[in-house]
């Protein structure tokens, strides 16, 4: 790249960076992706916020709700069941 972007370029690019994310780009569109993130300042800005939300959510993911929590869901499912089935 020559280090100018445009709107277009970068609009492609933060799709493909989403992609880079969960490692779903062979090698060569990795490479591309990050010479882009090389050169494009608010591109690189836009990987660093969706690497940090994405870790975020990952880490917010390993919790497990507590067993009482659980068992009250189970029971408004299985009440929303028998109103669904009875009406």
């Amino acid at each position: 790249m020559s280090g100018k972007t445009d709107d277009e370029t970068c609009a492609n690019f933060l799709e493909r960076i989403v992609c880079l994310l969960d490692n779903e780009l062979d090698a060569v569109d990795v490479a591309e992706v990050k010479a882009h993130l090389d050169e494009c300042a608010p591109c690189l800005q836009s990987y660093d916020l969706q690497r940090t939300v994405k870790a975020l959510v990952a880490r917010s993911c390993m919790e497990h709700a507590p067993d009482s929590l659980r068992q009250r869901v189970r029971v408004q499912i299985q009440q929303i069941r028998v109103t669904y089935t009875e009406g």
